[in-house]
């Protein structure tokens, strides 16, 4: 892969999104980021990531419906999707994963984990 793998942050709690840059930079990702859930589909349409980290708590769209919505677009069938929820129940990891995640994490995470779950799916997708 010549090309840095492309991420989008879809966060709305700045903290966050601070230290997801952080990540991203250091892992030497190519990163984007929205902090609104209706704004988020049309930037994954427009940039299409190879990953899109989701947060589930969002403004106006919920990462449960971008999920699904990605999911449902035949041209995004190869983004990888990672939601990120403070309320990691199994019931909501088993919701994420229904409506087609490839991974859930829960907030707040160890950024190492994160990390080697990043790592994982872009990995996946080669």
């Amino acid at each position: 892969m010549d090309r840095k793998p492309r991420v989008l942050v879809v966060e709305d709690e700045e903290n966050i999104a601070v230290a997801l840059d952080y990540l991203m930079t250091r892992e030497g990702y190519d990163h984007d980021r929205v902090a609104s859930g209706a704004d988020a589909l049309p930037r994954i349409r427009l940039t299409h990531p190879d990953l899109v980290l989701l947060d589930v708590m969002l403004p106006e769209v919920s990462g449960y419906e971008i999920c699904e919505g990605i999911r449902m677009d035949p041209s995004l069938a190869d983004v990888k999707v990672l939601m990120m929820t403070a309320r990691g129940s199994a019931i909501e990891r088993r919701k994420g994963l229904a409506l087609g995640a490839d991974g859930f994490i829960s907030k707040p995470f160890e950024l190492k984990d994160l990390r080697e779950e990043v790592r994982r799916l872009l990995s996946a997708g080669v």
